[in-house]
């Protein structure tokens, strides 16, 4: 690893978090009153992530879905879910806002592949799997390379690729690019869900 990746990074991380976090403390609480009026309490979604070496910590998000429920008593589609208020969350990517908390701790970085479920661990091949060779990220290569509208294989190639050529210049370059995709609001979703549909491994035979 560079002198940047292994203790670069964490520096870079909090100078700009630090800061970062103490401006947008007005938003988070706006934020906050809305999604307690718009989706009741908690506010803040929090789930068990893997991170660095698939090590597992309790990501915090804002909460942009309802907890709606069928009549056995099981969670509801998360489209019939995703409200109007939510969907607006989720396009300006306020919802991500309390994962900078989860920078503070050092559980995340601004800049790596995003942190997704853990019971997708065991779906990973060997390639795929470098992805936690490193922090994870509220922003990635593959957010601004087309975000939820791409593969998950195509992303998983996006991550590994960070993690082969991690640099300042190109972390100061993704926050800049994430900048413009969320105002652009790119990527969003996908063509068949409201969110992302769920990983369920790689066929060998698209195994490169």
């Amino acid at each position: 690893m560079s002198f940047y990746a292994k203790y670069g990074k964490r520096i870079f991380d909090l100078c700009l978090t630090v800061p970062a976090f103490i401006l947008l403390s007005p938003v988070m609480g706006v934020t906050a009153v809305l999604v307690a009026v718009k989706l009741g309490r908690p506010v803040l979604f929090t789930q068990k992530r893997p991170g660095y070496r698939e090590q597992i910590f309790q990501m915090y998000k804002f909460r942009s879905m309802t907890d709606e429920r069928d009549e056995k008593g099981e969670l509801l589609p998360d489209e019939m879910r995703l409200t109007a208020f939510g969907k607006r969350l989720r396009s300006s990517s306020l919802d991500e806002l309390p994962e900078l908390l989860n920078i503070l701790k050092g559980d995340m970085s601004l800049v790596g592949p995003r942190p997704l479920l853990v019971r997708y661990l065991p779906l990973y091949n060997a390639q795929q799997r470098r992805r936690h060779d490193v922090k994870p990220g509220i922003t990635g290569l593959a957010q601004i390379n087309g975000r939820n509208s791409i593969s998950w294989e195509e992303k998983f190639a996006y991550d590994v690729q960070y993690v082969e050529k991690i640099s300042w210049k190109e972390d100061i370059r993704i926050l800049v690019e994430t900048v413009r995709t969320v105002f652009k609001k790119e990527g969003i979703n996908s063509e068949n869900s409201a969110t992302m549909e769920d990983f369920t491994g790689t066929p060998k035979e698209e195994v490169r």
